[in-house]
């Protein structure tokens, strides 16, 4: 990806001095949309799924909480995480870099969504972007490292620590840097969700639903993201700033986040029931379609099969 040298945002909000500790409170608030490094493995709350939830969270190192939902609080979607923290990693000073990476992809994913809401007579309005390190505050609630990158509706800002991205790489076979800005485009898609109302319906609707039928909401909603993420992904290739393979990386990362590929990971079977961000196929097929049409129109995962 061809990023050096192009506008950085100024919508960067850098806390990774801030959030090494001491925070306290609970997960909850108005929901995060996050991408998933680690699904659900099922409803209940049987002893044995705690204790496989346990000892995953000991074998990957991620937070069991996360998944088994201590305050929980309306948690949407959920999905535990699988990043390491590892102590100041967030403040490297190689980490600058990424920084600028960070901040390049989020203003051309302004420039973008910019141009589109100005076609429909709409205006855009910036989300932030807020870097951390280990656990972080939000509108929504308190949020660790381990959840992976999430989207705060209540506040507008999408939150990352940056280690997941050597997580995606390292431990998902997820390399490139195209794959991280597909993370970064997939949250900003639900920031697009949030400002057109989609999110807010979505909110409603699920409101009374059972679990299962929750869960088959969310992935409609996690697969339209995907979508956005893959209309931003057309305009940016038309911009020259695509090399070979930055697609095929982005694809190969949703692939490795689907629910059923994270599932046969951490527990060797999967449970269809319990998906809440869509399978690997239908991410790699909604993010593909994004990107060939660039089209919004064709990112309608709310009607029809998916």
């Amino acid at each position: 990806m061809l990023w050096r040298g192009r506008r950085q945002s100024d919508n960067i909000e850098d806390e990774r001095s801030d959030s090494g500790g001491g925070l306290g409170g609970g997960l909850g608030g108005d929901g995060q949309f996050r991408i998933p490094i680690g699904g659900r493995t099922g409803g209940g709350g049987s002893i044995l799924l705690v204790i496989l939830v346990v000892l995953a969270g000991w074998y990957f190192g991620f937070d069991p909480s996360q998944i088994l939902g201590g305050g929980d609080g309306g948690l949407l979607p959920g999905g535990g995480g699988q990043i390491t923290e590892t102590q100041d990693s967030g403040n490297a000073p190689a980490n600058d870099e990424m920084k600028q990476f960070v901040a390049t992809v989020l203003a051309e994913t302004e420039d973008t969504w910019t141009g589109i809401f100005k076609s429909q007579g709409l205006t855009y309005e910036d989300p932030k972007l807020v870097l951390f390190s280990g656990q972080v505050r939000s509108a929504c609630g308190f949020a660790s490292a381990a959840a992976g990158p999430f989207y705060c509706p209540g506040d507008h800002k999408v939150y990352l620590d940056m280690t997941f991205f050597q997580q995606l790489d390292q431990q998902f076979g997820a390399s490139g840097e195209f794959a991280r800005a597909y993370v970064v485009a997939h949250e900003v898609g639900h920031h697009v969700q949030n400002l057109t109302g989609i999110m807010s319906k979505f909110n409603q609707m699920r409101q009374g639903m059972s679990e299962a039928d929750a869960n088959q909401l969310s992935v409609r909603i996690e697969l339209q993201a995907d979508c956005f993420a893959g209309v931003w992904a057309h305009y940016t290739a038309q911009k020259g700033i695509l090399e070979q393979g930055d697609i095929e990386s982005a694809l190969n990362a949703a692939k490795q986040i689907g629910d059923d590929t994270l599932q046969k990971r951490m527990q060797g079977y999967v449970v269809p029931e319990s998906f809440n961000h869509g399978t690997s196929q239908q991410r790699q097929t909604w993010l593909a379609r994004g990107y060939k049409s660039g089209k919004l129109s064709d990112c309608n995962t709310m009607t029809g099969p998916i």
